[in-house]
């Protein structure tokens, strides 16, 4: 198996479904293993909720986050056994940490800690109801922006997620971003969708959140990572601890970057795209970012096989 020039791409919140992981903890011990640390480390068992729902108790950020972390380590674990490791790294939102473990910046254990905390924190910044995200598709940032800018009154409305060239998300408060909405369709935009969130993240509500975060970042080792992670918040990779814990830090109310992260991995040599864990949205946003790359997912057995097949 030689997969050469290989990124690995780590999906965020909304590619949670029960099931996840499930199989291949019943294959691998590696993988089972991994559900075994997340559930030692939290005091529950995140591994039946991943397994077996239910899917409403899965949707809730503080356990979204820690669940969508561990799924994506457990398969990370399983395609180094199989000689599968990556040359450089990124995650969309919440999979920046997977990537910072995974790259050894952060031990595991105080990663699914913290994520939850990270969900929690992020759920309590904002009272429900007064904040909203919308994907606005087909409408180039600059426009986006200022639509943004006329809508705003204000209050808050950003950009949230730059996810490709035709999908930009926006936050904020909830006013705010339905004006924003309504301006982008009437500006031209091909849709504008409001999206089903609990909370509107990367977005300057986040504050409190992003305070609270700082403070547990700040008690936690950080170690230089063994590849370079690419951060959301700025688009270029973090070769230290201490740049790594900033970046984690600024993402809670910063903008996703998520196009200008796939384009520095391919800058820094990436041939080969492979998203880790749970789901395929990133593999699809690759499609619409650069369709020339070479992208899969793997998540499960039959993903994983095709991933070492040879010629894959």
């Amino acid at each position: 198996m030689s997969l050469s020039n290989v990124a690995f791409l780590f999906p965020g919140q909304g590619s949670q479904a029960a099931g996840m992981g499930k199989e291949l903890a019943s294959l691998y011990p590696v993988a089972q293993k991994t559900f075994q640390e997340a559930d030692d480390a939290l005091g529950f068992s995140l591994s039946q909720l991943c397994f077996d729902g239910p899917e409403e108790k899965l949707r809730m950020t503080e356990i979204t986050q820690p669940a969508i972390l561990t799924v994506s380590v457990a398969v990370a674990r399983v395609l180094a056994e199989k000689g599968i490791t990556p040359q450089c790294v990124a995650g969309h939102s919440l999979g920046e940490y997977s990537a910072h473990v995974v790259a050894g910046t952060l031990d595991f254990a105080d990663a699914v800690r913290t994520v939850r905390n990270r969900g929690k924190y992020m759920q309590e910044a904002v009272p429900a109801g007064q904040g909203a995200m919308a994907a606005i598709l087909a409408m180039p940032i600059d426009q986006l922006l200022q639509v943004c800018a006329n809508a705003a009154q204000g209050e808050v409305v950003q950009s949230a997620n730059v996810n490709s060239p035709d999908q930009i998300v926006i936050s904020g408060a909830t006013g705010a971003v339905t004006r924003a909405a309504e301006l982008a369709k009437e500006r031209g935009a091909k849709r504008a969708i409001m999206l089903d969130v609990s909370a509107p993240f990367h977005c300057a509500m986040m504050q409190p959140a992003q305070d609270r975060l700082a403070k547990d970042l700040a008690g936690l080792k950080f170690n230089n990572p063994n590849v370079p992670v690419v951060a959301n918040i700025d688009a270029e990779p973090k070769t230290t601890g201490d740049a790594s814990r900033d970046a984690l830090v600024r993402q809670v109310t910063g903008t996703v970057q998520w196009v200008g992260c796939v384009q520095k991995l391919i800058s820094l040599g990436a041939k080969t795209f492979i998203e880790v864990g749970a789901g395929k949205v990133l593999t699809g946003l690759m499609r619409s970012i650069d369709r020339t790359q070479t992208a899969m997912n793997v998540g499960d057995e039959a993903t994983l096989q095709k991933a070492l097949a040879p010629g894959a």
